[in-house]
């Protein structure tokens, strides 16, 4: 990712905010286009923390772990567009926000102000990323899950989502812009088409093979972890449901959306590496997983 610099092109499925930023960093396209991978990695990093310690601090496993994190990384290696600086992989980040927004509300007496920033940031996340508006099923079936029903909380959090569009709309009326089409987000579905190979059935194999390992592991422990680790767990997977259609949203031609889908692996993946009884066998997988990145970044396509 770093020897051959991958520079972002601005397409259909990104919002006007990420449009800005790619103009703001397009000076350094021909001169220093080493900035995006260094960007890349960055978020990449930070978004491991963040999911580590997402994980730890809601006891989601028997004991803190940095293995989250690990499996993070290990995942989004297992492609090259996930190591891309792109809309996808910003919005990675607003979405472990509301991610832990969404754990935090379970218990609060009062969340009304949690709900409104839960759908503050995906309305912001949305001119980042137009599809990421699809986890506004994720969020609507997140508040129905870890708190009853109510029907105020719900509004509240539709008006968060709503906001910034309304001052991106008296911006455009003030500036002289006015047009719907620019204010109305431009969202349809689609079958995503993407090039096959040896080497992405792989990537996909290790992924699903562990993801099985840590979703059996997680459910073998279920019975014995407290209320809000069972609802924590089934908010990742509803989260993963969620991120699995994002790309049938202002679909692209490659795997560059699919990276939202890399926070909930991670989270099974490194249950399986927690809990696994036979522990030689999982690091058997890591050590293979390790070697077929390396062998994939360096005789593979794509990087």
């Amino acid at each position: 990712m770093f020897r051959h610099p991958y520079v972002p092109d601005s397409t259909t499925g990104e919002g006007p905010l990420f449009v800005h930023i790619l103009q703001w960093l397009q000076p350094y396209n021909k001169s220093f286009p080493s900035i995006y991978p260094i960007l890349a990695f960055v978020l990449l990093f930070i978004q491991a923390v963040s999911l580590t310690r997402l994980i730890n601090n809601r006891r989601l496993t028997s004991s803190s772990t940095y293995l989250p994190g690990m499996s993070y990384l290990l995942i989004t290696s297992l492609f090259p567009e996930w190591n891309y600086f792109s809309a996808a992989l910003l919005t990675n980040s607003v979405l472990l926000f509301i991610l832990s927004g969404l754990f935090r509300i379970y218990n609060q007496q009062n969340p009304k102000s949690s709900i409104f920033t839960i759908g503050l940031a995906l309305g912001i996340a949305s001119f980042l990323f137009l599809s990421s508006l699809a986890f506004i099923i994720m969020i609507l079936l997140g508040l129905a899950l870890m708190r009853p029903f109510k029907l105020n909380e719900w509004l509240l959090c539709i008006l968060g989502i709503t906001t910034p569009y309304y001052f991106y709309g008296v911006y455009l009326f003030i500036s002289g812009h006015w047009n719907w089409a620019d204010l109305i987000p431009n969202l349809y579905l689609s079958i995503p088409k993407v090039t096959q190979s040896a080497w992405v059935s792989g990537s996909v194999f290790l992924i699903a093979i562990l993801f099985l390992l840590g979703g059996y592991y997680v459910q073998e422990n279920l019975r014995r972890m407290l209320v809000q680790v069972r609802k924590g767990w089934s908010l990742l997977l509803l989260f993963l449901l969620t991120a699995l259609l994002v790309p049938f949203v202002n679909f692209n031609h490659n795997f560059e959306n699919w990276v939202m889908t890399a926070i909930p692996f991670a989270a099974f993946q490194s249950s399986a590496y927690l809990y696994s009884k036979v522990k030689w066998v999982t690091l058997l997988i890591f050590w293979f997983t390790v070697g077929f990145v390396i062998a994939f970044q360096y005789f593979g396509p794509g990087w």
